[in-house]
């Protein structure tokens, strides 16, 4: 394998030479050409993707194809504009130049994809890389074989080895191809093995493009529309079975409505994923990549159980065909783990923080159609250590002129405008405080003590 991978690389180096000629019309080709393979092999694709992840057509389809076929299109509509050189300002030390940046191929890029979406996190990175004028070697995951062979078999239908080439192998492969000195590096996945990439990549000065994976906790304010919350956040968490590197990991919900939303969350996840009998529908949902995946999750649902977690939902776990359940967790108890050091400089340490209790009693919440009489409003500000000015300009201001007041609480990104009809609240915005432009209307908000009282 070494040898046929040092082979085509040296094939590449010396095409990439003559591929850097070629202009926006043969990339458009080239890209149609990859286009007409993926609808070739289009039902192979959808098999394979069941094989290996348990994926319905449906969500193959919205999360893996026509994700591509719209990258593929997007970048034919742009590639002539792309590649267009830019004309850019005289400097002081060229005051009589034509300055212009051109766009000129990497060269020979590598592309290790990732097995959570074999098939899209594949094509995007290879579809920037043909329209950028490079050649790529694909290697996709080991774990997902049966989307690694479609995949094969469409680019070896698209493209001649020497300009894109797809080796499938296991480990030892991608690491005979991080032995190579490419131009560029494009790898998903996790963070330490971005770390092996990053230290191969830094031996031959290549540059590198890494997409790891990260935490994605979802904060839930007190007066949103809690069932649609619900909703939205079961859907991002649970398709592809919650194998998605951006899927919410956890939530932050006020805690006087954390059994609500545990029974909307627990609605809309069985009306999405499961049937009549309250079994769940292997038709829509997915399964876990391997047992040795399966397990680990498994693990950590267990350990968070035996150090204190409630299982509010879920948590049947089935090994035979790899399927973990949607499950929520609350009570979560993390007094094992070691404090860990804060670096901060000396004045944080004698701001004052409200706690809990102070921030429960004290919240003052504002909502369209509330009555409101301004003066009250003003002591309630004045209680929570808000400074009255003519204009607001940082957070702990307010400011009042006729029926409008203009509030800047510490608990938000802008500044909030309130314009009261009488002593009705009619409208609520948010606004730049240097333009003094509305930002976005508001149905309610909820206004914190600035210290703690």
């Amino acid at each position: 394998m070494e040898q046929k991978i040092d082979l085509i690389f040296k094939a590449q180096q010396a095409y990439k030479y003559t591929l850097r000629k070629n202009n926006a019309a043969d990339r458009i080709a080239k890209l149609k050409d990859l286009k007409a393979a993926i609808e070739k092999h289009e039902d192979k694709l959808y098999k394979a993707l069941q094989s290996d992840l348990r994926k319905s057509n449906f969500e193959s389809a919205v999360t893996e194809l026509i994700f591509i076929y719209g990258e593929i299109d997007f970048a034919i509509k742009n590639l002539s504009g792309w590649m267009s050189p830019k004309r850019i300002g005289k400097t002081l030390s060229n005051p009589f130049a034509k300055n212009r940046i051109y766009y000129e191929p990497k060269g020979v890029c590598l592309i290790i994809a990732p097995w959570n979406y074999p098939f899209q996190l594949t094509m995007s990175p290879l579809i920037s890389a043909i329209a950028a004028g490079n050649c790529a070697i694909v290697k996709p995951s080991e774990l997902s074989p049966a989307t690694s062979k479609v995949v094969h078999q469409i680019i070896n239908d698209a493209f001649e080895e020497e300009e894109i080439a797809c080796f499938e192998g296991k480990a030892d492969v991608s690491t005979a191809l991080l032995k190579m000195p490419f131009d560029h590096i494009f790898f998903t996945g996790s963070t330490a093995i971005g770390k092996v990439v990053m230290e191969a990549a830094a031996k031959n000065l290549t540059s590198v493009t890494l997409e790891l994976g990260g935490k994605s906790p979802t904060i839930i304010d007190k007066n949103v529309d809690l069932a649609k919350a619900a909703e939205k956040i079961a859907w991002g968490k649970l398709v592809n079975s919650g194998q998605t590197c951006i899927a919410p990991d956890y939530v932050f919900v006020h805690e006087q409505q954390l059994d609500e939303f545990i029974g909307l969350y627990k609605t809309a996840a069985t009306k999405m994923y499961f049937k009549a009998d309250d079994k769940i529908d292997p038709k829509s949902y997915g399964k876990i990549i391997s047992p040795k995946h399966f397990e680990r999750l498994k693990g950590l649902v267990d350990e968070a159980v035996e150090k204190g977690a409630r299982i509010d939902f879920g948590g049947t776990f089935d090994a035979n065909n790899q399927t973990i359940n949607p499950v929520v967790l609350s009570k979560i108890n993390n007094s094992d783990v070691e404090p860990e050091l804060i670096v901060t400089y000396p004045e944080a340490l004698t701001e004052k923080v409200i706690n809990k209790r102070s921030l429960l009693e004290n919240t003052f919440a504002i909502k369209i159609g509330d009555k409101l009489d301004i003066n009250f409003l003003s002591e309630v500000l004045h209680s929570y250590e808000f400074e009255k000015t003519d204009f607001v300009y940082e957070a702990g201001q307010f400011s009042i002129r006729g029926g409008i007041v203009d509030i800047y609480s510490y608990s938000n990104d802008q500044p909030y405008r309130l314009e009261l009809f009488g002593d009705e609240i009619e409208s609520i915005r948010s606004f730049d405080p240097n333009t003094q432009l509305s930002i976005e209307t508001k149905k309610a908000i909820s206004i914190i003590p600035n210290v703690q009282t």
